[in-house]
């Protein structure tokens, strides 16, 4: 006789993920990055069409024959003043919002850590519209153009768009293993690529058809419907939340000691060069973004709102080529060298700019920046290799903070620079960013040989050190 057989076992029960699934971010940090792409060349257009009226110059959309498009030479002192007033109001309103958001970010970001990440995306979210609707009003009412600086400082006290950036970043870290948060955050900058083409010809399309008014109103929405998103559409990621308080000086304070109380000395040296080589980097990154509007409204190339476009979209192309070109240069050759090869397109992309005279060679310039942006997350990871598990919020946070002067610097030096070399050379700021990047490339190459040498004399001494015995 056969025996029974034994009752079935329970099924196993599967052990829960450590990061449970979470609504995906990628929407707010789209529709954060379509208000911003959409906003940033609107208002240099609307500053460029706005103070050129008010002193009797016509710009490239007119048919004004005394305007830029018929021809001008590029000595119009009428033209230069214009772009000297535009080049000075872009630099008192993002000094403005940098010295506003330099405090703010630094305490709202750490915050989050305990608080949750949900104020942390709200909060700016809803300080971009109320920016967006006070340009509204500017450009209903015919305001004076000093009330953009109000609404860029209303913005920056919330955390501005950099707290949306840095929040949806650690949102991801927290909701991500380690095995796919590298994926989840490619995703993230494709977002800002995607988000910022759509932007920029979109823009330019449709502010040559309706004007300022219409683009502006779905700056608002896309803002509104960001805050709106992360206070319902989101949950919490943080898991252990706790009340803390905000404004304190324990934020800073492990920012400095990363730096000032190192434990390796020689992994410190290599945070403080690499960190100099990403402030460089970014610096003129954003400077020469800066001034691409400016430089193509200007003569010779007298850009309209719709090629205007294509150019900021030609611009953001660059995130999703440097990280397709990124992927296929890592199975080939080191981190090291797939940035260096980025700052050589950065480097010859400004240089074509600097010296274009004509759409097609401007376009050219913007082609071959196509792996521009492949230095800096090489930069981001090298950094986090160099810290403990204990220090990374503290890395990052200092990341913030040269990324907020970075944005400071280039506003100052970027914009200071273009009307002052009018005379002798539009394209002379862009030349100078090109000049610039040597440095940052030196010490990418100088530490990888560092390295290697100290790898090989390790090595080496391992090797001999049987005989020494």
């Amino acid at each position: 006789p056969t025996s029974p057989q034994p009752p079935p076992e329970p099924p196993v029960a599967r052990p829960r993920r450590c990061c449970p699934s979470l609504p995906a971010v990628e929407p707010l940090l789209f529709l954060a990055t379509l208000s911003l792409g959409l906003q940033g060349p609107l208002t240099t257009q609307y500053l460029w069409d706005r103070l050129g009226a008010e002193r009797g110059y016509s710009g490239p959309n007119s048919s004004n024959p005394n305007g830029c498009g018929n021809g001008s030479t590029g000595h119009d002192p009428l033209q230069q003043e214009v772009e000297t007033l535009v080049s000075h109001w872009n630099l008192c309103i993002n000094l403005g919002g940098f010295f506003v958001g330099i405090f703010s970010v630094t305490l709202l970001g750490p915050w989050s850590d305990s608080v949750g990440r949900r104020p942390a995306l709200v909060l700016p979210a809803v300080g971009m519209a109320l920016q967006a609707a006070i340009y509204l009003l500017v450009m209903y009412l015919q305001l004076h153009v000093a009330y953009f600086l109000l609404g860029r400082l209303l913005s920056s006290l919330l955390g501005d768009f950099n707290l949306i950036l840095a929040s949806c970043f650690a949102y991801v870290a927290d909701s991500s293993d380690k095995h796919t948060r590298t994926f989840r955050v490619a995703i993230l900058e494709a977002c800002l690529g995607i988000a910022g083409m759509v932007a920029s010809i979109g823009g330019g399309q449709w502010r040559k058809a309706q004007g300022y008014i219409n683009p502006f109103w779905l700056v608002l929405a896309a803002s509104l419907a960001a805050a709106l998103y992360a206070a319902f559409g989101l949950r919490e990621s943080v898991k252990q939340r706790k009340a803390a308080k905000l404004f304190t000086l324990s934020h800073y304070k492990a920012v400095y000691k990363l730096y000032a109380a190192p434990e390796d000395p020689s992994s410190r040296r290599q945070l403080v060069l690499y960190s100099l080589a990403f402030f460089l980097i970014v610096t003129v990154h954003f400077g020469s973004k800066d001034l691409y509007v400016l430089y193509e409204l200007g003569s010779p190339l007298c850009w309209a709102s719709d090629l205007i476009g294509y150019g900021s979209a030609a611009s953001y192309l660059a995130y999703l080529s440097s990280l397709g070109g990124l992927r296929l240069l890592q199975l080939c050759l080191q981190d090291t060298w797939v940035a260096e090869i980025g700052l050589i397109s950065n480097i010859s992309g400004l240089v074509v700019i600097s010296l274009a005279t004509t759409t097609p060679l401007m376009f050219t310039g913007y082609g071959i920046l196509f792996l521009s942006m492949a230095a800096t997350p090489v930069i981001r990871s090298k950094l986090s290799k160099l810290v403990s598990e204990t220090e990374q919020g503290a890395l990052f946070a200092s990341i913030a903070c040269v990324e907020g002067l970075c944005s400071f610097v280039a506003t100052g030096v970027f914009n200071s620079l273009y009307p002052a070399t009018l005379h002798f050379m539009r394209g002379f700021p862009f030349l100078f960013g090109a000049i610039i990047l040597l440095i940052p490339a030196a010490i990418i190459w100088w530490i990888e040989i560092w390295g290697s040498k100290d790898v090989y004399s390790h090595f080496l001494d391992a090797s001999l050190s049987p005989e020494r015995g």
